[in-house]
């Protein structure tokens, strides 16, 4: 029987916390003796210090990762009757952004290499509705944003980049979510810069779009009481705002770790059955996820399960084949077979070369077996 100190999870963030904890512990103390926990002093200097990490002109902190994709959104001023391309393969916030604001997301095959909306697919799925794509860096892998915005521009598109997973990472050197129009990053815990609950993050460098943006967040006014638009509830708390501060300048060398990980992981993996990630330049891997050729997926996980190590599926379905819009969309083949196949393993920036080994010795003997 496995005891709670043999169990390996799929994340571990207590060695983080570990590290940091007389500076959060700080940042906490002093948010509170100051009584401002709505829009606070941290909250801008937040937005100050990532935009200076970002190297992009504005940094809009809202409350979650979802409402920096409807706001991004609404932001270029995309709404009812409009269609956004967007890939199948990835979590639900995401279409589900589009469809929230009355646009319609519209459905490309992956890459099966990246996992990544496959950019020489966009083409055939404009119409004259289409007004953005909306690439998600899924995993941690920068998409192929060259194409992607050459596409844009050819055909007069936003694009709007869903770095919900890909925090610090890196296109041809330029980071994720500053090379389309607008950039939304998630806090979520489990990410590569995660919070201590929710948050999110709309970026740009169009004026304009950061104007309309900062209303939106605030109920729709630029003076308080003097609302122009309907708008939303959606500001990062200050004590989220401070403890991020804290984490942002650890940022490069957690995510150096997390790729140490990976290429320690493609190092143990060998088997025919396998197929790893490739490990490249800028990919910050969020998820270490790999396909199981050959073989039944899920009851690899449940022998996992069985020895105390943890793992997930992302995405069991893809978004189109969800409930809410089964039976709407032609397939998208790739992207069904592909979540049959992948499983994520466990990886954080400290873990050690012992436990993935404990967790690729579990792997490879089922295999075998």
């Amino acid at each position: 029987m496995n005891t709670k100190s043999s169990l390996i999870p799929v994340l571990d963030l207590s060695p983080e916390i570990e590290r940091l904890w007389p500076q959060l512990n700080e940042a906490i103390q002093r948010v509170l003796k100051s009584g401002q926990f709505i829009m606070g002093p941290d909250v801008k200097l937040f937005e100050e210090e990532v935009a200076q990490y970002l190297a992009v002109k504005h940094a809009i902190a809202v409350n979650s990762g979802t409402d920096a994709l409807v706001i991004g959104l609404r932001s270029l001023g995309i709404g009812p009757g409009d269609e956004v391309i967007t890939t199948p393969f990835t979590f639900f916030a995401t279409a589900e952004s589009i469809s929230a604001i009355g646009a319609k997301p519209v459905f490309v095959d992956i890459d099966e290499t990246t996992f990544n909306i496959d950019p020489l697919k966009i083409e055939a799925a404009i119409t004259p509705k289409t007004k953005a794509i909306l690439p998600v860096h899924l995993y941690g892998r920068p998409c192929r944003m060259d194409h992607i915005t050459a596409i844009a521009r050819e055909h007069r598109l936003r694009v709007v980049e869903d770095c919900a997973q890909s925090f610090g990472a890196r296109f041809k050197g330029q980071q994720t979510g500053t090379i389309g129009d607008v950039g939304a990053y998630s806090f979520f815990p489990s990410k590569n810069l995660g919070g201590f609950g929710d948050g999110g993050l709309i970026v740009t460098n169009d004026d304009a779009t950061a104007k309309m943006a900062r209303m939106l967040r605030v109920h729709g006014a630029v003076k308080k009481y003097h609302n122009e638009i309907l708008g939303y509830n959606s500001r990062l708390d200050t004590l989220q705002a401070a403890l991020l501060r804290v984490k942002l300048p650890h940022i490069d060398a957690q995510n150096t770790g997390r790729l140490n990980a990976a290429i320690r992981y493609n190092q143990l993996l060998q088997h025919p059955k396998i197929l790893p990630p490739e490990v490249i330049e800028g990919h910050v891997f969020h998820q270490y996820t790999i396909r199981i050729l050959q073989g039944d997926r899920n009851l690899l996980q449940k022998h996992l399960a069985e020895l105390g190590i943890g793992s997930m599926i992302y995405y069991p379905i893809p978004q189109d084949r969800l409930p809410i819009y089964k039976d709407q969309y032609p397939p998208n083949p790739l992207s069904d077979v592909l979540t049959t196949q992948v499983i994520s393993l466990p990886i954080w920036p400290e873990i050690t070369e012992d436990i993935q080994k404990r967790v690729c010795e579990a792997i490879l003997a089922f295999l075998h077996s």
